[in-house]
């Protein structure tokens, strides 16, 4: 029996939040509230950085909270542990794999433990000390730096020379108390949306490509218009095609995500590397999961309407 059948659905909108991506987190809010079938929702938005006592009053009365709330205290675990405790379902994955999938390096060891390709990266610690020559002798002069735990690519540098090296080290120190270097990998940058309970699907692949003066999918690339070209669906051979469906699968599994994800990878030849996993993907009208549905012929709307059919309790 559907619990939900004669009713509409409250849904909690949770948008904004305190991270450097809260720009964005309002952005996906506002994509997301415009999209849901209001005959089927009665939906309330709130910014938990400023609502948060009300949420809490509420909480008897809400069936099902949407996180759109990107970066630390949104996409990190915490807003999901909160919600656990006040006894509200979400959308989206557990306190624990989203902890994981934002903690690059933890992430990284559980997809090498999978059987799943990642980049060989070293791993800094503010206020201990490092080597540049060990770095460059070990990692390659050409390095990605980025900060353990962001999101939107915040923080995250690419470096050819020593000098850029150092800066771009001290720039993600700015963002987070680990930092870690990656070697540089020049391939195609691609990214796959799953969706699903225990049989997952996965959305058309995105190809992206920064456009010139962008030397990779930064913060800038990623929320400005025109500023990248996103290829959907990937002009890909169809046998590359599977193997990035199974490691975004793979990888998705990995964590023990639920509901929804997307997953970033680089193909170099015949190796396909993931990068990251993102357990709350963008929903803004740039966001890379509305496009590939788009591409699958999937309005945002019926979209939103499956992530919700998987995350409500059933009876």
């Amino acid at each position: 029996m559907n619990p939900y059948k004669n009713k509409k659905i409250e849904i909690a909108l949770l948008a904004g939040g305190w991270s450097g991506e809260r720009e964005v987190s309002i952005r996906s809010g506002d994509a997301v509230y415009k999209a849901l079938d209001k005959d089927r929702y009665n939906v309330t938005r709130y910014d938990p950085r400023d609502d948060l006592e009300i949420l809490i009053k509420a909480r008897k009365y809400i069936d099902l909270a949407f996180i759109l709330l990107h970066g630390k205290f949104g996409e990190d675990g915490t807003i999901q542990g909160l919600l656990d405790l006040l006894g509200i379902p979400f959308v989206g994955s557990g306190v624990l794999p989203s902890a994981l999938a934002f903690n690059k390096k933890m992430a990284k060891d559980i997809f090498k433990n999978a059987g799943l390709k990642v980049i060989k990266d070293e791993m800094l610690y503010k206020g201990k000390e490092f080597s540049m020559d060990h770095i460059i002798d070990n990692i390659g002069s050409s390095t990605v730096v980025k900060p353990v735990a962001e999101g939107s690519s915040l923080g995250v540098s690419i470096c050819h020379t020593r000098e850029e090296l150092l800066e771009g080290i001290e720039k993600a120190f700015l963002y987070s108390q680990e930092v870690m270097v990656e070697s540089y990998i020049q391939g195609r940058e691609v990214t796959c949306g799953v969706i699903g309970g225990k049989e997952l699907e996965t959305l058309p692949i995105v190809e992206i490509m920064p456009e010139q003066g962008h030397k990779f999918f930064d913060y800038e690339a990623k929320y400005t218009p025109g500023a990248t070209r996103e290829i959907c669906p990937a002009i890909i051979p169809i046998s590359m095609k599977q193997r990035i469906e199974d490691c975004a699968k793979k990888a998705h599994n990995a964590l023990k995500c639920r509901t929804w994800s997307r997953i970033d990878m680089i193909i170099k030849g015949e190796d396909v590397y993931i990068l990251e996993v993102n357990t709350i993907p963008g929903m803004t009208d740039n966001s890379l999961v509305p496009l590939a549905a788009r591409a699958a012929g999937i309005p945002l709307s019926k979209l939103l309407d499956r992530m919700i059919e998987l995350s409500l309790p059933q009876e």
